[in-house]
């Protein structure tokens, strides 16, 4: 995809998929693994569920690269397999959606904190950016998704990343408060204006709360910028239960015209978070047709 054609595409609303890893713990994923390879041991399940956020509307699905960059892996000490990985990873999904949606590169966070609050330099974060983005645009992906980013720096170090490897689009996705702040300092609206600076296609927010505590956080991010506005959130707050798991306070309906307000104050690139189910993208495709 170029960045013409997804200017073209998000000349309307466009839907994205919903969560990935909260529906994977549903369906039988232990914690504390390496979810990229327990997918590849289990691809069904991510192909199953990628089939149904199709059928359910989404035009955009994350293919689950989104911990596979040399830090994450480094944890599990699959580091020296990252390509081999992301490959095999985006093949998966491509596998479940053929080429009848598109298919985004996911990355996020190394994990690390950055200087001064930590040891990652800027430099750091952009080689490691680099690597896995080059290896995601040469498995074929249509786009990029920079998603729960909690540091400005950090999200700017994977979009030069980006433009240095790849001429694909990159959508970015901040984690906020409700009052629209970030982790690691700064807010909703500085970073958005930040990245749309340093070339996004589109920003916004992911994860973090729910669509009904957002309207003021995209209302502010569409006012401050030219290009689409993402809003991915969960399904409310959650609680957790005797289990440990964590149980979101929205079914589909109620966060689907939450979703309809957030698109009333700008967000125009929509789908879910942790929580979510293709009945959630099913639910906002019905308010879509209204």
């Amino acid at each position: 995809m170029t960045k013409e054609e997804f200017q073209k595409l998000t000349q309307n609303v466009v839907l994205l998929d919903g969560a990935t890893g909260s529906n994977l713990m549903a369906a039988g994923m232990p914690r504390g693994i390496c979810t990229e390879a327990w997918i590849m041991d289990h691809k069904e399940i991510l192909q199953d569920l990628q089939k149904a956020y199709v059928e359910a509307g989404s035009q955009i699905v994350y293919a689950p690269t989104f911990g596979g960059n040399r830090y994450s892996l480094g944890l599990h000490g699959l580091q020296d397999k990252l390509a081999e990985m992301n490959h095999a990873l985006v093949n998966i999904s491509r596998e479940a959606v053929g080429h009848q949606v598109y298919v985004a590169g996911d990355i996020t966070t190394t994990g690390k904190m950055m200087e001064p609050a930590g040891d990652l330099t800027y430099e750091m974060a952009y080689e490691a950016y680099c690597e896995q983005i080059q290896v995601l645009e040469d498995a074929g992906v249509d786009l990029i998704a920079a998603e729960t980013m909690i540091n400005i720096e950090e999200t700017l170090a994977a979009l030069d990343a980006a433009a240095s490897v790849s001429s694909l689009p990159v959508m970015c996705t901040m984690t906020v408060e409700a009052d629209g702040s970030i982790f690691s300092g700064g807010n909703a609206v500085e970073a958005a204006i930040a990245l749309e600076g340093a070339g996004a296609a589109a920003v916004g927010i992911n994860c973090s709360v729910g669509p009904d505590q957002l309207v003021s956080v995209v209302r502010n991010i569409k006012e401050n910028v030219s290009i689409p506005v993402i809003a991915k959130p969960n399904a409310g707050m959650p609680v957790i239960d005797d289990q440990g798991n964590a149980v979101y306070n929205m079914n589909a309906q109620n966060f689907a015209e939450h979703m309809k307000v957030l698109i009333e104050n700008g967000a125009s690139v929509i789908g879910g978070c942790c929580g979510t189910t293709p009945d959630f993208i099913r639910e906002i495709s019905k308010i879509l047709r209204r």
